[in-house]
């Protein structure tokens, strides 16, 4: 039996990606960085464990603003230690590794926003296509590292949480959220491929935790040595540009080609 299709409000939706009274919600996921090359076998490159800080703010007639700051680190699939250079084993050539620290990531929330309920059981289903100028094609010292003039990705999102959490008019957040997290993009920049053929395959899984204090504990240590601001979501939308891995390259290039360690250190 096929599942229902139903429409959820902005605010319902609020719920199940943050809070309705204005606290922070963390997310924390984890799954494994593969390469796709043509006529090649894949390679798992890194584990991957993430979380995102968000929070969302009511502006009324059930608009809602939506802001966050997402990490994301990588990891030796093997031991699970945090990779500060990386091999890269196309090239031979030792790189910085360049671990996601994205702040803001926001939107607004305005539109009914449809789920497929089965059970007791309602799945928001976000297929993700994006395609926009590559922020570093503009400037010819970046060739090495994503020459490609267009930044493409694909990235496939499903978020199941109980249907009455969303009906119940007296909570302010669901009581449980499971996500799945797939994407396909560029290989990354610091990486440094260049023109070579091929792709990154993303796999992971994960939810919505309590607080800070339940997030993995190599999270937890990165965040509270490195990147403290983290800690929390920002506290409104702002009209700043949202910021992309790419961006973060761009913005921290100096500091890359000295080595340093990333993510760098914010406060």
């Amino acid at each position: 039996m096929f599942a229902e299709t139903r429409e959820f409000s902005p605010t319902q939706f609020a719920k199940t990606r943050c809070t309705t009274n204005g606290t922070p919600s963390f997310w924390a996921w984890s799954g494994y960085l593969y390469s796709f090359m043509p006529n090649e076998p894949n390679r798992k490159l890194f584990q991957i464990v993430g979380m995102n800080v968000a929070r969302c703010i009511d502006k009324g007639d059930g608009l809602w603003d939506f802001t966050s700051r997402e990490v994301i680190l990588y990891l030796d699939p093997e031991t699970k230690e945090i990779i500060r250079h990386w091999q890269n084993p196309w090239t031979g050539e030792m790189l910085p590794v360049v671990h996601v620290a994205n702040s803001p990531i926001q939107g607004t929330f305005r539109h009914n926003i449809p789920a497929e309920v089965e059970g007791d059981t309602a799945t928001f289903i976000f297929d993700l296509f994006a395609q926009y100028p590559n922020p570093l094609a503009d400037d010819p010292k970046f060739a090495e590292y994503c020459d490609r003039p267009m930044y493409n990705a694909v990235e496939l999102f499903k978020l199941s949480v109980p249907v009455a959490d969303l009906e119940d008019p007296t909570t302010t957040t669901v009581s449980k959220l499971v996500m799945s997290w797939n994407r396909v993009g560029l290989w990354l920049p610091w990486m440094k491929m260049g023109q070579r053929e091929g792709n990154l395959i993303y796999s992971a899984s994960g939810k919505k935790v309590k607080d800070f204090n339940e997030l993995p504990l190599v999270l937890k240590r990165e965040i509270e040595t490195r990147i403290p601001l983290f800690r929390d979501a920002p506290s409104e939308k702002t009209e700043d540009a949202e910021m992309t891995s790419w961006q973060y390259f761009k913005q921290h290039f100096d500091a890359y080609l000295q080595g340093v360690t990333f993510p760098i250190p914010t406060v």
